[in-house]
């Protein structure tokens, strides 16, 4: 054991010292930063119109969106108490990875002229989005990969994340602001597809979700607190930003109120033996923004993010009641954090409800932000009911390549 241990640590430490050194490499060769009159270059990219916001207002939506990747997540992850704070040292090295392996791949995509990627805050918030549904994949095999299965992870899954994001932003004419898609779905199921390939029929079965003990509901404690301070900035990141009011943050905070009110309603009825924990009120959290990231510019009433925010709150509890045994035993699938109930499934859910609401858009319902909400449409290059094709389409593609990737990278 003590020589195998000794292996671990050498091959982590030769895996990170070779992408570092290749990272270092590709940075010197490609990676600029953005000059002032640069302002514009991705405005020729459908998807990165958002990206020619002032970057005055930018800095600070950076900075709630970066603090959620690096800290919210980590913690999100430490409360399961068999890991506690070692999962938190390995989310950290998932984002310093992801950031520097997105701003590459994503940079040839969208920040690419005359033979060079262009970074500043814009490419920042769009690579912390990267590395927010690679956590996410990696809640459903915590515990049961090394570090080293973590960095390979990390490197095909940004690869894929941006390949899955490229098709529907810039070639399908999506709208995904807070990544129900992008980020939550297609996290979601890249890591429940590594999990079943990594599959042990003769493990067994394990009580990370059964945890108890201070440590671990201080963690979720935080790791909520942080969900309800930056997630709306998150989930507005990266919306066109005028004078107007930010419909995302607004819609966001309702959702978040009554996913919590849907998770006392529901959880003491299915489990009546137990009590009320923080961990679970994490969880209606992440549903609910999981739930607005496509529909939080949408929604025109604040009643509507009420009504998401709601229907999101109920899946947690009703999905480790009633699918996750299904999962485990029937598919054989060990999904350690729950993502599928947290993160799947009202991913799905949100871009469901993003599609109804594309097909309603009108200029009557919108006003002068439907050039804000639905480019295409405003500009009479596609109806409404093309839009919410689109979008439905979104769905079946984002799950192929999810499942696909995660088989391919497992």
């Amino acid at each position: 054991m003590p020589e195998h241990t000794a292996a671990s640590r050498l091959r982590l430490s030769g895996l990170c010292f070779l992408l570092q050194i290749l990272t270092i490499l590709l940075f010197a060769v490609f990676v600029r930063y953005s000059p002032e009159s640069s302002i514009g270059l991705c405005s020729q990219k459908l998807n990165c119109s958002w990206r020619s916001q002032d970057l005055g207002f930018q800095h600070p939506r950076f900075r709630d969106v970066h603090l959620q990747s690096l800290l919210g997540f980590g913690l999100l992850v430490a409360f399961l108490g068999r890991y506690g704070p070692g999962s938190v040292a390995i989310s950290i090295l998932i984002v310093a990875f992801a950031i520097q392996w997105a701003i590459l791949i994503q940079g040839f995509l969208y920040f690419f002229l005359n033979g060079k990627i262009y970074v500043g805050a814009q490419s920042m918030v769009s690579a912390d989005f990267c590395a927010a549904a690679i956590l996410i994949a990696t809640g459903a095999v915590v515990g049961r990969v090394n570090p080293v299965q973590m960095l390979l992870l990390t490197l095909l899954g940004v690869t894929l994340f941006t390949l899955n994001e490229y098709i529907l932003l810039s070639l399908m004419g999506v709208r995904d602001s807070g990544g129900s898609l992008t980020v939550h779905t297609f996290g979601a199921y890249f890591g429940l597809m590594v999990s079943r390939i990594l599959h042990k029929p003769h493990t067994e079965k394990r009580k990370e979700q059964q945890d108890t003990g201070h440590q671990p509901d201080f963690f979720a404690v935080v790791g909520t607190i942080f969900l309800w301070i930056f997630w709306p900035s998150f989930t507005s990141a990266t919306t066109a930003h005028d004078p107007a009011e930010p419909w995302a943050v607004l819609n966001t905070y309702f959702s978040l109120a009554a996913s919590t009110l849907a998770t006392f309603v529901l959880w003491p009825v299915l489990h009546v033996e137990g009590t009320l924990r923080m961990v679970q009120l994490q969880d209606a959290t992440l549903a609910s923004v999981a739930m607005m990231g496509m529909t939080g510019e949408m929604l025109v009433t604040p009643f509507g993010a009420l009504i998401a925010g709601f229907l999101a709150g109920l899946i947690p509890p009703l999905g480790f009641r009633f699918f996750t045994p299904v999962l485990r035993s029937r598919l054989k699938i060990q999904d350690t954090c729950g993502v599928q109930n947290v993160h799947g499934l009202p991913g799905i859910l949100g871009s469901l409800l993003g599609t109804l609401l594309a097909a309603l858009a009108t200029a009557d319902a919108y006003g002068g932000r439907l050039e804000l909400v639905f480019p295409l449409v405003a500009q009479g290059s596609r109806t409404a009911p093309d839009q919410a094709l689109c979008q439905l389409s979104a769905l079946p593609v984002t799950l192929l390549l999810a499942a696909l990737g995660g088989c391919l990278t497992g």
